[in-house]
């Protein structure tokens, strides 16, 4: 997978981390490897600009993603081995804002890594044609974003 990660933030991220993350993800999704994904890390001052021009609200959120090809995982999420993977596509933008990952981290009690592990995920699965707006959509985006990041959990632990 081409997964390309810049952090114009001016705040020092894991960019390699993310990158694994976002390969991780995209691999248990069954993602094609040729695949393109691009992360990229604002600072506030262009998040709130891109929140503001494209969802039509002011100031600064976490993550926006940008799907670029109609892509959709496999029925009921990760795929099984042997299946035949989806075919390759440039599947988008993940924006990610660290500033305000940071107050979501200290809210929650947790690292700001986390959060834009979290955050990263988050932006995949929406660029992947999953979204939270009913209760059954919610359900099934936010339990699937937790057994990815657990996964990922164990395959950093793993030595």
């Amino acid at each position: 997978m081409s997964i390309e990660v810049a952090n114009e933030s001016g705040v020092e991220v894991d960019e390699t981390a993310l990158a694994k993350l976002a390969g991780h993800v995209l691999g248990r999704m069954g993602i094609h490897p040729l695949a393109e994904l691009s992360i990229l890390v604002v600072d506030e001052p262009a998040m709130s600009q891109l929140h503001e021009k494209w969802m039509g609200e002011p100031g600064p959120t976490d993550v926006l993603a940008f799907p670029m090809d109609e892509l959709r995982p496999s029925p009921g999420g990760s795929r099984q081995e042997g299946d035949a993977p989806l075919d390759p596509a440039l599947l988008g933008d993940v924006v990610l804002c660290p500033q305000v990952a940071a107050r979501q981290a200290a809210e929650a009690g947790h690292s700001t890594a986390d959060e834009l592990e979290l955050l990263c995920t988050h932006g995949i699965l929406h660029l992947l044609g999953y979204d939270h707006a009913e209760p059954e959509e919610h359900a099934e985006m936010f339990g699937l974003q937790g057994e990815l990041l657990d996964a990922w959990r164990e395959v950093r632990r793993e030595p």
